[in-house]
């Protein structure tokens, strides 16, 4: 299943980034609204287990897979926001979930990634602004399997649906620092 495409245009050029912060339907849902960000879809990475599904899905992490216009919104700024809207302080832990379904990591797509991924989690922790370190994991793309449909744009289709996720506004770098 295609996600929906979230603007208006088709942009010439794209970028994909895999995060998994917790449940994937609260961090597609505010990822999926940032200026910048073409489709989601969301499913399951990091676990050894073919083909998995919702009930079935034993080490994976829930995530979303992110195709974004590069022009409008850098890979920096989605992973600030990312980092804003769950809390990667906490492991194996997204509010009352918990389990390494919903763990925090980012899976990167080019060495470009991992390095803006490490210098963004080393300005978090120097910022003081986290309740504490940072235990995101940072490792290399692996196969991401699309999770079924009925979790696709979930709270979309869903308004007041289940969420854990939301921003928060004193987790900001500053980008004057910047």
């Amino acid at each position: 299943m295609q996600s929906l495409p979230t603007t208006d245009q088709t942009p010439t050029r794209t970028e994909r980034a895999i995060l998994a912060g917790g449940c994937f339907w609260g961090l597609e849902d505010l990822l999926r609204r940032a200026k910048g960000v073409v489709t989601t879809r969301v499913g399951y990475i990091g676990g050894e287990l073919p083909d998995p599904t919702y009930t079935r899905h034993h080490g994976h992490a829930e995530a979303v897979e992110v195709t974004f216009d590069p022009s409008i919104l850098t890979y920096r700024a989605l992973l600030e926001l990312f980092f804003q809207i769950h809390d990667p302080t906490t492991y194996e832990q997204q509010g009352s979930d918990v389990g390494p379904s919903y763990r925090s990591a980012i899976f990167y797509t080019s060495e470009k990634q991992m390095d803006v991924a490490l210098e963004t989690i080393a300005e978090i922790e120097a910022s003081g602004r986290w309740p504490g370190p940072v235990v995101s994991e940072i490792n290399p793309e692996e196969p991401f399997w699309e999770a079924e449909p009925e979790h696709q744009q979930y709270l979309q289709r869903r308004p007041g649906g289940y969420s854990c996720h939301f921003e928060r506004p004193a987790w900001r770098l500053d980008r004057a620092k910047r």
